[in-house]
């Protein structure tokens, strides 16, 4: 990554989270009021005073806790401390300094990195708190700074700080490519994630639901940004609670809208679900790129015909799926993991692709010679003139005498006619009709 990485940590519940979204000004990570909600690195992209940088919202650190959990949340504390250009140490100034905020603050220490001591939950600054005494100077940071990360107060001097220690950035960072892995609680997202990584950036447990927030992870491919953001599984409505599971499900609604390809993962044991089709229908209609990923392939027993079979059942529950290519993975064994991001670039660049409208115009002729469009009300229907008007998702608008005439079996026939002219792989094609003598308009 070239934009520097600002880290922020802190013991369980002293308002990282709040703090995280207060800076970003949006609720991307989840907010509640006990600990452990946080499990995983969020990664953001933030702006202050012109600079842009990584924010990075870490779970709350436990030390010395046998709790497999917290023993996973610590080791991606520590990941996230080692990435890090700049840390920010979170406390709570309510409380007071916490035998943990010490063995946080001899662990920032040791990285000789620059490191902010940011008091949280200071919500009169010139009032007389813990920050007034000299208690926090004895965790060895440096000047604490007052914040109420709630209200806002005093977050403008801690970024002020910040974007003074920040490194120096030589040139601009590429837009980066969105890829959203999306799928049912428990189907093995991070562990597929961090096998393609190579390397455990998410937490993986046993536990169903362990990743609760839409977690945004960089990586490098052929000279390619891709982000990958590890969301929480989508459930049925009826089963989607109050609280966590609910913002859960909003997070990862909004990380299919932001995502320019999205990786739906099938758990192979299971076979493909309503669940699935539904998550897979959110993506498409989203215009996003979609690549069906099915997971722990190796603990199918294999017969001649197995994968075949089992593609051929995904493709008859949908007729989008016919266009979404799918792939059998083990994030155990590394089986194929590394194809789907060959297929995430093929399928961004069909997302992307742009015909000539002459070429556009000659495709449309020959389906029409091949098959003339029904009659309307004992009328011919015309289609006169046709262009592609925007990308992602490739969106076509066809003039004609009579738009209502053009049934929808004819436009998916036009569509797949395009389709056999120009691939558009795992992407959804779009047809507007208009009606003759109404101004071209750019539909993007």
């Amino acid at each position: 990554m070239k934009l520097p990485v600002v880290a922020v940590v802190g013991r369980p519940n002293v308002g990282k989270s709040t703090l995280f979204n207060r800076v970003l000004g949006q609720r991307l990570a989840i907010v509640e009021d006990w600990p452990g909600v946080t499990r995983d690195r969020n990664f953001a992209r933030a702006e202050w005073n012109g600079r842009q940088f990584y924010l990075v919202d870490t779970g709350g650190m436990v030390e010395g806790s046998d709790e497999p959990m917290d023993r996973l949340i610590r080791d991606q504390v520590l990941t996230a401390i080692g990435e890090a250009d700049v840390l920010m140490l979170v406390v709570d100034g309510k409380a007071g300094p916490h035998p943990l905020d010490y063995a946080i603050a001899e662990h920032l220490r040791r990285t000789a990195k620059p490191t902010l001591l940011v008091v949280n939950k200071v919500d009169n600054l010139g009032a007389p708190t813990a920050v007034a005494h000299h208690d926090f100077w004895d965790l060895g940071l440096g000047e604490p700074l007052p914040v109420s990360a709630m209200s806002g107060k005093g977050s403008g001097d801690v970024l002020d700080r910040v974007v003074w220690d920040l490194p120096a950035v030589e040139g601009e960072e590429e837009e980066a490519l969105r890829v959203a892995v999306i799928g049912k609680p428990n189907v093995g997202k991070s562990s597929f994630v961090n096998r393609l990584l190579g390397e455990e950036r998410l937490v993986v447990s046993d536990v169903a639901g362990t990743t609760r927030d839409a977690i945004d992870t960089p990586m490098q491919y052929q000279g390619r940004r891709l982000v990958f953001v590890d969301t929480a599984g989508l459930r049925r409505q009826s089963k989607i609670g109050e609280g966590v599971e609910f913002y859960s499900s909003i997070r990862t609604e909004r990380a299919i809208e932001r995502a320019d390809v999205c990786l739906l993962l099938i758990d192979a044991t299971e076979g493909i679900s309503v669940q699935d089709l539904k998550v897979a229908e959110k993506a498409w209609d989203a215009g996003d790129g979609l690549i069906i990923v099915v997971s722990k392939w190796d603990l199918v027993e294999k017969e001649t015909m197995t994968a075949p079979n089992f593609e051929k059942e995904i493709r008859d529950r949908a007729p989008f799926l016919k266009w979404v290519p799918i792939l059998f993975t083990s994030a155990v064994t590394g089986q194929r993991v590394h194809r789907v991001l060959e297929l995430i670039v093929e399928v961004e660049e069909a997302r992307q692709r742009r015909i000539p409208t002459h070429q556009v115009n000659e495709v449309v002729r020959a389906l029409v010679t091949r098959t003339k469009p029904p009659a309307f009300q004992n009328h011919p229907v015309k289609l006169l003139y046709a262009t592609q008007v925007s990308v992602a998702a490739p969106t076509f608008v066809i003039w004609t005498n009579h738009p209502e005439g053009v049934t929808d079996s004819y436009q998916r026939y036009l569509q797949n006619g395009f389709r056999e002219a120009w691939g558009f792989l795992g992407v959804p094609v779009r047809i507007n009709l208009r009606r003759r003598g109404e101004e071209e308009e750019d539909d993007g």
